[in-house]
């Protein structure tokens, strides 16, 4: 079988990196060296990364970290591609590989959730008991989760430990159980989860994309599909049975396909379809369409009086 030009990488490793910001600017000249595009953070906590490049490309660039004694047993999730996934390639330094911003910062390697491989994480969300929690965000939950997981209702990543504040008596003598794309969230929300005093709190290793890639599980028990943070939008992950879980933002008809609204300011991602994108001048409300910036308007040329005529027939 022939293999695809192009791969993603997808991969993370808390691990003390001295001088981030230097090992930040030699990185970003390697992955350009190599063709690469992606985008990567570096802290002093660790690597976060995901990049696309062609075959020989990613193999070298897998093969020169292996050389790196922090990053040798680094595991990579791999997809096969056609083109690259990304547009530039960024490396930048971060504070933190995920943005929590909490006053008494938890150390992975120290404290986090115990980790689940893809069966036992299968079985364990069927067990009585067991609650399951989406580390992700409110639209990465809207286009796949896992069946009967809890959507907490936040824009990002760092809202997550209020809600859970909030929402503490949901969780009290419960089985915790939890996920992200491919990991490197839940390494520390688990570990503050643990922290706050919840003592049955385990994490799937891997995430989302090991899940999916597992031999024996299948993705089963997902559905929808899986949000990425590239030119994809999202990927399949249950490899049985597909069900499609997003709607439509204007009819609520299913749909699994994401545009940014077209208004510059406002950017929000919707999910709609194709008809319904041009029906509603891809602004997610009346301010954004009639936006003097909207996009939509720009790419299509439309004169003031289609837009009118547009907008008289969704009133």
């Amino acid at each position: 079988m022939e293999k695809s030009p192009y791969r993603v990488l997808l991969y993370y490793k808390y691990v003390t990196i001295e001088n981030p910001e230097e090992f930040t600017a030699e990185h970003l000249r390697f992955c350009k060296e190599l063709g690469l595009k992606g985008r990567i953070l570096v802290a002093s906590e660790g690597i976060n990364g995901t990049v696309s490049g062609t075959y020989e490309a990613t193999e070298q660039y897998m093969q020169a970290m292996k050389q790196d004694s922090r990053f040798a047993d680094m595991v990579y999730k791999i997809d096969d591609a056609e083109d690259h996934a990304f547009k530039k390639m960024h490396v930048r330094h971060r504070p933190e590989l995920v943005t929590l911003r909490l006053e008494d910062d938890v150390n992975p390697l120290e404290l986090t959730g115990n980790y689940l491989e893809p069966k036992e994480f299968y079985e364990k969300m069927q067990e009585e008991d067991t609650i399951v929690i989406d580390a992700r965000n409110d639209y990465e939950y809207d286009i796949g989760h896992f069946q009967g997981a809890i959507k907490p209702e936040i824009k990002s990543f760092r809202e997550l430990p209020d809600w859970i504040k909030e929402n503490k008596e949901m969780l009290e003598g419960k089985k915790i159980l939890t996920y992200c794309t491919g990991g490197v969230r839940c390494e520390k929300f688990s570990g503050w989860l643990k922290k706050e005093g919840f003592d049955d709190v385990s994490q799937l290793h891997g995430g989302i994309v090991t899940y999916g890639k597992d031999p024996e599980v299948k993705g089963q028990l997902w559905n929808g599909q899986c949000y990425v943070f590239d030119n994809r939008i999202s990927v399949p992950v249950n490899r049985v049975e597909h069900v499609v879980v997003g709607k439509d933002y204007f009819t609520g008809e299913p749909c699994e396909r994401y545009v940014n609204c077209a208004n510059p300011e406002c950017n929000k991602q919707i999910l709609v379809s194709e008809e319904n994108e041009h029906r509603y001048l891809r602004g997610c409300s009346h301010e954004c369409r009639t936006h003097p910036r909207n996009r939509y308007i720009a790419e299509h040329n439309l004169t003031e009086e289609e837009v009118a005529s547009r907008l008289e027939k969704i009133r």
